[in-house]
């Protein structure tokens, strides 16, 4: 009986131990608007305190006497306080206090996580000691600017270190605020001198700006004349020469009408009572709010919080950017197309122009009864009287009652890679994957997102801008995502394209536990690399079967707003892009061993956040198969030497009337975009992958599942020596788990199937497992860990 009550006091005091403090919300109610009020309080009686401090000073030592009267508005508590904390204390940064206060209020009231609050307060009270010190260093005769600490702590410092000691210590005490609470580096302090000198060079400069489309290098006089000598209006269409219409690089504006119609008149007095069920939330749901309550959501950032993207000022700008419009240009071609289409009697009711980085489009508008197709057939012909490379007519462009025909213009100007990242669409996208890719022929900047795609195929011949492609690409993806965020695995044959993004391994880049370099470069580990990636989407298929999650967004969300435990396997899914150069080369090589996983994660990776980028300068049959094609919806052409070629690739002509050098057509399973491909030279990745690598990073890089090929492994016998260094793992594994499957092996250790199986048959022969007994799992030998390691040291281990 003493047994039992001693026990049952132990419970009690166990209890008494750890009490509840969570407030109602009524109580939350009452505490909030106490700490509001007080904070209130507290700032007007110091207001009121320099006002008629000096007045109350006489009635500070007969507080407790009713008929003693004080000016404080707050009265006598507002008095005493007000020099309590004002002049005893520190000075005007008391204000800080009734801030904090108030702050804690409204915090209580509208229940926001307690973790921010923490740090206000920190932050607040160190401000309150460095204001205070600081102005007792420069106001020392008056005590109300400091107060008494303030000036106190300044006679003992100064009488110790000086005033210059005093200052530099103040300055020291700025530069850890500044760097701790709002991440300031000396990096971003000279960005700003610079940004700040830069102002004032072009406030004080008489150049005038550029404008973006200059013409002849004096647009303002020929402007209009432009205007009136091209300008289209259906009511003189007709004549005996129809004229051009300059449309400059601008996105169509679309206004909307909405027709709204009068409601009927209901009846005021009646009112409809809305009565609404709280959804039931389970003791899952519960704990992960108040886990969000007290901490915030997740943050997969927060261990590379201090990451600082690449400046825009890594990229280069480029003089001759921006459109030109060359009237005689213009002009010539226009008579040439007319002339053209009037020697086959095909008569043109309108044209205008539209004018892009490398090409512009002339869009006509055949009179009535002209056939499509006869104006299709004068592909050639056209080409031939503009003397031009690559002619490309569309007939019709889709979406309109009009033909195009695309001219490449005799001065071509570069599209940067820093016009494109500086872009407002580019900036302000909320794409998963953002790719800022070029831009268009109407000059528009065009951003795509990869996680759409789902996976992106690009092909072109030697020289025609793949590399510069995928250059950007990855840029892009880098100037958006967070090391957290996205991972990059980079296979390049020809070892010279992707070396420069070696400097990022541990911020962006992932590979094999055992591989030396994250560029791959051998043929054997890319396939080794590509079977892993099959075991690594297999395990996330399983996390998110487990989460009741259909994609990666539903599941990267729950586990942000902490309703999956990390004990249980889950954690932060990051996008992983494989980039494949020269994917040709690996056909030839190595076949079926890298087609096979390539197509089965084009199959299936999409949903759990791997996506496919494969670069090919052979667009054959051969190397883009058709199982390929099916689940590569989204493709880039560069320029092709065939139309043979651009059909394997775009199922299209087209991409062999391209100009090169960057002109590229994009296609996502609908309609051709030409789009002029963003330049970025080696030396900005260079700058790119410089500046990322120089920040902190993490230990590794991210590593993929070990996955060990059929020619890889140890024998199955019975020499210790030739063991799977594996071996003692798997048999903590198999023994606590007493289940002899090499399925759980996969699972725990992340193993491929024929290592596990080897793992299995290796335990077998020592003794560990019992014999194959067909669907069933081994039995167990060992009944426990200890067992085990007698076992293992019986053994020699």
């Amino acid at each position: 009986m003493a047994k039992k009550r001693t026990k049952s006091k132990k419970t009690t005091n166990k209890k008494l131990k750890s009490p509840s403090f969570k407030l109602s919300d009524q109580q939350k109610l009452v505490f909030g608007s106490l700490l509001v009020i007080l904070g209130v309080t507290l700032c007007i009686a110091f207001v009121s305190f320099f006002i008629h401090g000096d007045v109350d000073q006489s009635a500070l030592s007969s507080v407790g006497n009713r008929d003693v009267k004080t000016e404080n508005w707050i009265s006598k508590f507002g008095a005493e306080i007000s020099h309590f904390f004002i002049h005893k204390g520190f000075g005007v940064s008391s204000f800080i206090f009734a801030g904090l206060l108030f702050l804690s209020g409204v915090y209580v009231l509208m229940n926001l996580p307690k973790i921010r609050l923490r740090k206000h307060w920190f932050w607040g009270i160190f401000i309150i000691i460095w204001l205070s010190i600081l102005l007792g260093f420069f106001a020392h005769k008056n005590d109300l600017l400091g107060g008494a600490i303030g000036f106190e702590v300044n006679a003992y410092l100064q009488d110790y270190i000086g005033k210059i000691g005093t200052a530099l210590l103040l300055l020291f005490g700025l530069i850890t605020y500044l760097a701790s609470r709002f991440k300031v580096t000396f990096e971003s302090i000279t960005n700003l001198f610079k940004s700040a000198k830069k102002d004032i060079k072009e406030e004080f400069s008489n150049l005038k700006e550029e404008p973006l489309i200059a013409v002849d290098n004096n647009l303002s006089e020929e402007a209009e004349a432009i205007k009136s000598a091209y300008e289209v209006s259906l009511e003189n269409a007709v004549k005996e020469e129809p004229q051009i219409e300059i449309k400059k690089a601008e996105a169509p504006k679309i206004k909307v009408e909405v027709a709204t119609q009068e409601p009927e008149q209901v009846d005021e007095e009646l009112e409809i009572k809305v009565e609404t069920v709280a959804e039931e939330l389970s003791e899952t749901d519960n704990l992960a709010n108040k886990l969000v309550e007290d901490f915030g959501q997740f943050d997969p950032t927060l261990e590379l919080s201090n990451y600082q993207f690449p400046p825009l000022e890594l990229l280069k700008k480029y003089d001759t950017e921006g459109i030109t419009i060359n009237k005689e240009e213009l002009e010539e071609n226009k008579n040439k197309i007319v002339e053209t289409l009037n020697n086959y009697k095909i008569g043109i009711a309108s044209i205008k122009a539209t004018i892009g980085p490398t090409v512009t489009l002339y869009e006509i508008v055949p009179e009535a009864g002209i056939r499509i197709s006869k104006i299709k057939n004068l592909e050639d012909d056209i080409a031939l009287s503009l003397a031009a490379l690559g002619i490309r007519i569309i007939a019709p462009i889709p979406g309109k009652g009009t033909i195009g025909i695309e001219v490449p213009n005799k001065n071509a100007t570069i599209v940067s890679m820093h016009s494109v990242i500086a872009s407002k669409k580019f900036q302000s996208s909320e794409m998963q994957l953002p790719i800022a890719l070029g831009k268009t022929i109407s000059n528009e900047t065009f951003v795509v997102d990869l996680a759409k795609m789902p996976h992106l195929l690009m092909a072109g011949a030697t020289g025609q801008g793949k590399s510069v492609g995928l250059n950007a690409v990855l840029s892009s993806l880098l100037y958006k995502k967070h090391p957290a965020e996205v991972k990059f695995i980079l296979v390049d044959p020809k070892k010279v394209e992707l070396t420069l993004y070696n400097k990022i391994e541990r911020h962006y880049l992932a590979k094999l536990p055992d591989s030396e370099e994250a560029i791959i470069t051998d043929n054997t580990k890319v396939i080794n690399t590509l079977n892993s990636l099959c075991i690594e989407m297999d395990n996330r298929y399983e996390l998110l079967k487990n989460a009741m999650c259909r994609n990666i967004a539903e599941y990267n969300a729950k586990f942000k707003a902490r309703k999956l435990n990390p004990n249980d396997g889950h954690q932060f899914l990051p996008y992983i892009v494989l980039v494949v150069d020269e994917f040709a080369d690996l056909i030839m090589t190595a076949g079926k061993e890298v087609e096979t996983p390539i197509a089965r994660l084009a199959q299936l990776a999409r949903a759990i956040g791997i996506h496919l980028i494969i670069a090919t300068q052979r667009p054959s049959v051969n190397v883009i198969t058709g199982i390929i094609k099916a689940n590569f919806p989204a493709r880039i052409a560069f320029r092709v030497t065939s139309k043979i070629d651009s059909r394997t690739i775009l199922d299209g002509s087209g991409a062999d009337q391209l100009i090169g050098r960057g002109d590229m057509l994009y296609t996502q399973g609908n309609d051709l975009i030409r789009i002029q491909c963003a330049f970025v030279d080696t030396p900005e990745v260079e700058k790119i992958t410089d500046y990322i690598g120089a920040q902190k990073a993490y230990p590794d890089a991210y590593l993929l599942p070990e996955y060990v090929g059929e020619e890889s492994g140890t024998g199955i016998d019975i020499d210790i020596s030739d063991r799977d260094k594996l071996f003692k793992d798997a048999a903590i594994v198999i023994v606590t788990a007493q289940q002899g499957s090499a399925s759980l092996l996969q699972r725990k250790l992340k193993l491929g199937y024929n290592r596990a199986g080897r793992l299995i048959d290796q335990l077998e022969a020592a003794g560990i497992v019992g014999p194959f007994e067909g669907s069933k799992a081994r039995q167990v030998l060992i009944p426990d860990l200890t067992a085990l390691d007698q076992h293992l040291e019986n053994e020699g281990q």
